[in-house]
């Protein structure tokens, strides 16, 4: 029952279609603000930071749409968990998709912010 509803949950978050994620500007600014807090945390909380982390959450914003970044998100903190759920959610193909398209976004800001 529970791979079920994790299987249905992790679907759900990852089903919508492409979209022109540069097209869009549909990340919440909180979702921004957080970014930025945490980058800025791990790269020194300089004003340097604040501009290199602010490119970066842009650079990724204009690649993937929000509903995949938050999906990614979802799965990269599921990843971390242990037992059934955790395990399900790093073996799943879908999971691994969405990581490695955030990765991928997340390279290419490291590459032109920092």
């Amino acid at each position: 029952m529970r791979h079920l509803a994790a299987a249905t949950l992790l679907s759900t978050l990852l089903a919508a279609a492409p979209a022109g994620a540069a097209d869009l500007n549909d990340y919440p600014t909180a979702a921004r603000a957080d970014y930025v807090f945490a980058c800025m945390k791990a790269n020194g909380d300089t004003r340097q930071a604040l501009e290199q982390c602010s490119c970066s959450i842009d650079i990724i914003a204009s690649i993937l749409p929000y509903d995949r970044y938050e999906a990614a998100e979802t799965v990269a903190s599921m990843d971390q968990q242990v037992g059934q759920i955790g395990t399900m959610f790093r073996n799943s193909r879908l999971a691994k998709d969405a990581l490695e398209n955030l990765r991928r976004a997340q390279a290419e800001a490291q590459v032109r912010c920092f």
